[in-house]
């Protein structure tokens, strides 16, 4: 995670999501904390993490 974000609240979609089907969108809740949802379909709701399940969340993406 790039540590220039700053909270927000507001929801941003990647930049890697591009205009293809697969969109997700994050959104700074707090210093540590994230919440990532489908674009597509917010109404789906979002996962929500913690700092250290966020780190967790990147890291197990990371691996593949």
């Amino acid at each position: 995670m790039n540590s220039e974000v700053r909270y927000t609240g507001s929801w941003r979609k990647s930049a890697r999501s591009g205009s293809g089907a697969q969109c997700v969108e994050l959104r700074c809740t707090s210093e540590a904390a994230r919440e990532v949802r489908d674009s597509k379909a917010p109404q789906a709701g979002a996962l929500s993490f913690d700092g250290a399940a966020w780190r967790k969340f990147l890291s197990t993406i990371q691996q593949g």
